[in-house]
């Protein structure tokens, strides 16, 4: 395995399509509804720079400072250093390189993204130091991921908008909720360690009443979200689109079935973004 092709590994590159459609969506939205707004193909080219860098850093610092529990766990014991594919050295190398790549570039987009990148930093590699003390980890991975269209918009227009709280506020349920779905696996094993999740807290069950009713919270931030929008039909099929996805998951995974989490977490979710995104993008540009 080559190098570029372990890393990507460790950081689990192919799930950047949680967040990367939503920051591209906030972004288009700003540009396009925001008045004043800055908009050239370099900034874009920036925002999506920042995206990849922020994520290595949280994907690379999770992986570094759960090691000894991925190794305990035979669900993750495969992953890259517990297998000795990276060594914990390097892996936190690539972390801090990644984390000063993205202060760096953050500096270059407007004084408020530069100011809040340090914060930014903060919480997406907080997340992995959660489940040793709270359940409420799942949400912190939400808020980490639910930075993303508002660092795009901050980007397009020096500040924070309503539109932009709205779709952090999706993205903080939605991938709450769905967390928790994927969190299931692994309850047995977070009892017998200490660890902290809902599954492990409040049961199968209750894990997936709590699951739903963030995607309840999901789907009302999403129809509030539509309103600042141009209202066209290729806005509400993709709203459409996403919120069947959205409950398709909780029908396929229940109290008393749960082989299909694999394909409720990672299928489903990534189709539900980017259906939404190209969707809402679209309608946007055909609107401007």
């Amino acid at each position: 395995m080559n190098t570029v092709a372990k890393y990507a590994s460790l950081v689990r590159f192919a799930h950047t399509i949680f967040a990367m459609p939503f920051a591209l969506m906030a972004f288009v939205h700003a540009a396009v509804t925001e008045p004043g707004a800055t908009c050239t193909p370099w900034l874009l080219a920036k925002v999506i720079l920042c995206m990849v860098f922020a994520r290595n850093t949280a994907m690379g610092f999770n992986r570094w400072a759960d090691r000894r529990y991925d190794a305990a766990n035979p669900r993750t014991a495969n992953r890259e250093i517990p297998a000795g594919v990276v060594t914990p050295r390097a892996a936190m190398t690539f972390v801090l390189a990644n984390a000063l790549l993205f202060v760096a570039v953050a500096a270059t987009i407007n004084p408020l993204a530069a100011a809040l990148s340090p914060a930014a930093l903060c919480i997406v590699t907080g997340y992995s130091l959660c489940k040793r003390f709270t359940s409420a980890a799942h949400l912190v991975l939400g808020l980490s991921l639910a930075i993303a269209p508002v660092g795009a918009t901050i980007a397009v227009t020096g500040r924070i908008t309503e539109a932009s709280l709205l779709l952090a506020l999706l993205v903080l349920t939605w991938c709450g909720g769905f967390d928790i779905i994927y969190a299931l696996q692994d309850a047995d094993f977070d009892r017998a360690h200490g660890l902290h999740s809902i599954p492990a807290r409040f049961g199968t069950r209750g894990a997936l009443h709590i699951s739903i009713l963030l995607h309840a919270c999901s789907a009302a931030a999403l129809l509030l979200f539509a309103r600042h929008c141009p209202q066209g039909p290729l806005l509400w099929t993709g709203v459409g689109v996403f919120l069947l996805l959205l409950a398709l998951q909780h029908v396929l995974v229940t109290p008393t079935r749960q082989r299909r989490i694999a394909i409720a977490f990672g299928t489903l979710n990534g189709l539900a973004s980017l259906a939404l995104a190209l969707f809402v993008i679209a309608d946007l540009l055909l609107r401007a």
